[in-house]
């Protein structure tokens, strides 16, 4: 009889200790280090999740899943969200996961934007509201009033940062950070560098877009910077070849040529007086800051120096402007020749 208690004992234990290694050890079938669940809005009930986990391969033993997460009550508690599952995980953390709605961060990162489409498509992509509805917010000029912003302007509150969110969030509270955190990046003592420019925050936000799109040339962008403020004081077309690529939204163009200079945009510097309505990127904040902090020059003109090194020849004359354009298109005209020689050469032409 003793040993047949032993025996059921034993057999109890077993069983039970399987049924605990499936609730609390691995049970994830994929082999990648984590894949997320995505619960949307509207689509919390019980078999809206079942339906995603399974569909997704996220769990190895869905009805296991469902009676533990009913024990636990998490279907009354789960939240519309992000979620991790890692590889390894059991049900129960999984369970608890959602119980608790634990959402994954999403980070959205920022480096450089150019158009407002841009900045739609890339919360579309990250957030659960979609890039239509992104477009529509940051289009608006009633919401965009509220910060001092228009549907030209509304780009000069983002900068290049990684932001930190939950994948619910919506466009405008996407917006509220980032817009918080343009207020912070403006100090007292950078507004003041603006104001002592003649720029108002807006401008100098648009100088530095134009700045960021000249060159990559750190070293550099302060004397550009000098150029284009002096070209302002004077009353001068800005004349920035980047303008007219934004303003043929053709980002791909290596060479202006007049034919580019003739189209209709109050982004066309070379065909209206002072600055664009708005940036045509999204600026570093070194850039910014070059811009700010640019250095008092009597500069008119610079071109690109004709060995094709990062650098530019900086002039106050027109004339001796035109003399080292004319060395860099030459240059130009020379390497593209080298080029198509070489391409004839590689395909037997």
């Amino acid at each position: 009889m003793l040993r047949k208690a032993f025996i059921c004992l034993a057999i109890l234990f077993l069983l039970v200790l399987g049924i605990a290694a499936r609730f609390f050890l691995s049970n994830t079938p994929f082999t990648e280090r984590e894949r997320y669940l995505y619960i949307h809005t509207g689509h919390t009930t019980k078999e809206d999740v079942m339906r995603s986990l399974e569909n997704d391969h996220l769990i190895r033993n869905p009805v296991s899943f469902q009676f533990l997460a009913t024990q636990m009550d998490t279907w009354q508690k789960i939240r519309p969200g992000k979620y991790e599952i890692k590889k390894g995980m059991g049900l129960f953390d999984i369970a608890r996961i959602l119980r608790n709605g634990r959402q994954a961060p999403v980070n959205l990162i920022i480096t450089k934007l150019r158009t407002k489409e841009n900045l739609a498509s890339l919360i579309g992509k990250k957030f659960e509201s979609d890039s239509a509805q992104a477009m529509a917010y940051i289009n608006n000029f009633d919401t965009l009033r509220k910060y001092q912003l228009d549907t030209n302007t509304v780009m000069t509150a983002i900068f290049p940062n990684t932001y930190t969110y939950l994948w619910t969030t919506s466009t405008s509270g996407i917006f509220r950070k980032l817009f918080s955190e343009y207020k912070k990046i403006w100090t007292p003592e950078r507004r003041q560098k603006a104001d002592s420019l003649g720029l108002s925050l807006t401008e100098a936000y648009i100088l530095a877009s134009i700045i960021e799109e000249e060159t990559n040339n750190n070293d550099e962008k302060g004397l550009i910077a000098s150029v284009y403020l002096n070209r302002l004081e004077k009353n001068m077309n800005l004349g920035a070849d980047p303008t007219v690529k934004f303003a043929l939204r053709n980002f791909a163009l290596t060479r202006i040529y007049e034919k580019h200079l003739a189209v209709e945009s109050p982004y066309n510097t070379y065909r209206y007086k002072g600055l664009p309505p708005g940036p045509i990127c999204t600026p570093t904040l070194s850039t910014l800051d070059a811009v700010l902090n640019a250095p008092k020059t009597d500069y008119l003109f610079f071109v690109a120096k004709s060995d094709f090194t990062q650098g530019h020849v900086f002039t106050n004359t027109y004339q001796d402007h035109l003399r080292y354009a004319k060395e860099y298109q030459q240059a130009l005209n020379i390497m593209e020749q080298q080029k198509h020689k070489t391409a004839k050469e590689e395909t037997g032409e």
